[in-house]
């Protein structure tokens, strides 16, 4: 989970989809939810609860100077090239990646199932491939 940069719970991030980090969601299925966010779900968590890193700090997205300091080698000047960059998956998306601090979410409003909690998601839980569905998830959590 550390190499999905997920180190506490109700934290999100963006992956690239290859086939080794499908694998690698494969096994930690259980653990996690998982699915593919709109371009509304990214821009909310960017602006929202974005924070980028800069000299090992974390420093929050309020203006397009934090970004521009710490992307602007690789032509991404201001948040719409930073989420454009993560949407496309584009030639700087491991810098971008890198650049955006791990979201930090609250727990879902109306929280979970106590029956279901644990439950892969095809069975009426809350873990695994959610597909468009994690942008609900999503948005009772920012």
């Amino acid at each position: 989970m550390q190499l999905f940069r997920i180190r506490q719970i109700h934290n999100a991030t963006f992956v690239r989809l290859n086939e080794a980090t499908i694998r690698m969601l494969r096994l930690i299925e259980p653990y996690v939810a998982y699915g593919i966010p709109s371009r509304k779900t990214i821009e909310n968590l960017v602006y929202k609860r974005g924070f980028g890193k800069i000299n090992k700090q974390r420093i929050p997205i309020a203006h397009n100077s934090v970004i521009e300091e710490g992307l602007g080698e690789f032509g991404i000047k201001c948040a719409a090239d930073l989420i454009h960059e993560v949407i496309t998956c584009g030639p700087n998306f491991k810098q971008a990646n890198n650049f955006i601090w791990p979201f930090k979410l609250t727990s879902p409003r109306g929280g979970f199932s106590r029956k279901t909690k644990m439950l892969h998601y095809l069975e009426g839980g809350e873990s695994g491939n959610r597909g468009e569905e994690i942008n609900k998830m999503v948005k009772k959590m920012l």
